[in-house]
């Protein structure tokens, strides 16, 4: 598996673009698509874009917020520590990639936004502990291992949390919900998970680069830090309370970035309390990190500076989901998603149902990588050849919702966040990523078949 990864690895460096080019060749891909497959014209294709490029600013909005916050949280000094206390279990490289693995794998279970985070976080901690002991461990490997969470589906997936709405298509057509039980927390989807899980941990085991082969984090990146955690204690120490004047004091003043995280602290025991649930979103996780982040720099001043500094990383996202929100306007509206789904479902029985929709929605994903977005035109094509097929409603909805997630390993879309806290490119760790998603997804297809 190593030699497969190997050979992945070389042909993606030498041949993959940047993420920026890969949006605008997947752009280019599905507007030739809308236009050459489906009655779309010229003009309508080009409307469709137009239509779809601004569908996702809050969400972009939030995204970007999940990353700044979360790196702002990163950069304070007791996160450093609790970091860096993870970071000095792992004594050799392979023990290394599955710590970063699993903390991905965990977090994103918890929740997918947190799970963006966490594991990269993680990931740069341990690559900065073993370039100190002089050990070589593949910074490239590890920011992929944590990527590889992103495939794990939990309590803050979309779709299956959609079909318990009376609201949602299934409701139209069977006059029901599914509850979580029939598909999150039902026993084969809880195999699922855990094999996935599992068959992470071993293909991350097996493509470990050898020790000769490692490329170690740069040295460039480690110094960004270290001048950014020195400019910080400099402009901390640099005038004592007394020789501060009303603006200083100001900026350093504690309980005006304390109060405001308490507040949000006292908002988060409310909303956990009263709803009793894990199933939060995006918006929460960003309060949350507000909030610890807040608490962490302890004055305005050092929040405000870390908050300039992480800033820079979100760079990607916001010039890249543009794209990707065109996409999705194309393939939605020019019917390119139907022509593909309907595809799949044309060859299917109602036992091969569950295993076509995983297939297509992953192709799908590629081109709309949002469950929310993917279930908004994919969803009601499947539901209803389930009904039409008589196959099992809840395994159809999270067949979708596992092809949505699977090939995230092959889309930059979602390792942009891992990428820019690294300071990666989306070839440095697309080897990787793919030789697991073919691992995994052979795991779930024959899960689908046999479960």
């Amino acid at each position: 598996m190593r030699a497969i990864s190997k050979a992945l690895c070389k042909f993606v460096q030498k041949w993959l673009p940047s993420a920026y080019v890969l949006a605008l060749l997947l752009t280019l891909v599905a507007f030739l698509g809308g236009w050459g497959l489906t009655d779309s014209s010229l003009l309508d294709c080009v409307k469709y874009m137009s239509q779809g490029m601004y569908s996702l600013l809050s969400f972009t909005m939030q995204m970007v917020l999940v990353l700044v916050t979360g790196h702002c949280l990163a950069s304070s000094k007791p996160v450093k520590k609790l970091l860096r206390s993870i970071a000095y279990l792992p004594k050799n490289r392979v023990a290394a990639t599955l710590t970063v693995a699993l903390v991905g794998m965990i977090a994103t279970y918890l929740n997918w936004g947190l799970g963006m985070i966490a594991g990269a976080l993680v990931a740069k901690e341990i690559a900065r502990v073993f370039k100190g002991r002089g050990v070589k461990v593949d910074y490239a490997v590890l920011i992929a291992a944590c990527h590889a969470g992103n495939i794990i589906r939990g309590p803050s997936s979309s779709i299956p949390l959609e079909v318990t709405a009376e609201s949602s298509i299934v409701y139209e057509i069977v006059g029901d919900i599914i509850p979580t039980t029939a598909t999150l927390y039902s026993s084969w989807n809880l195999i699922i998970t855990v094999l996935v899980l599992i068959s992470g941990l071993i293909t991350y085991a097996l493509i470990c680069p050898r020790e000769s082969e490692c490329i170690e984090i740069q040295q460039a990146v480690l110094d960004a830090d270290a001048a950014r955690e020195e400019a910080e204690e400099k402009a901390h120490a640099a005038k004592s309370w007394k020789d501060m004047d009303f603006a200083e004091k100001l900026d350093n003043f504690a309980p005006l970035a304390i109060i405001p995280a308490l507040i949000v602290v006292a908002y988060m025991v409310w909303y956990f309390w009263t709803k009793r649930t894990l199933n939060f979103g995006l918006n929460e996780v960003v309060l949350m990190f507000f909030a610890a982040g807040a608490l962490c720099h302890k004055t305005p001043g050092n929040y405000s500076r870390a908050m300039g500094e992480a800033i820079k990383s979100a760079a990607g996202i916001t010039l890249q989901f543009l794209f990707y929100a065109a996409i999705m306007g194309l393939v939605k509206n020019s019917g390119l998603v139907d022509i593909l789904a309907n595809f799949f479902v044309s060859i299917s029985s109602a036992k091969t149902l569950p295993l076509f929709t995983f297939w297509a929605a992953g192709l799908v994903n590629i081109f709309i990588p949002s469950g929310g977005g993917q279930w908004t035109v994919q969803g009601p094509i499947m539901m209803q050849a389930a009904d039409t097929l008589n196959a099992d409603f809840a395994k159809t909805a999270m067949a979708l919702c596992w092809g949505d997630s699977w090939t995230n390993q092959i889309q930059p879309f979602w390792a942009l966040p891992a990428l820019s806290l690294a300071g990666l490119g989306i070839k440095d760790i697309m080897g990787y990523c793919f030789t697991f998603a073919i691992v995994s997804g052979i795991v779930i297809s024959v899960c689908f078949l046999v479960l």
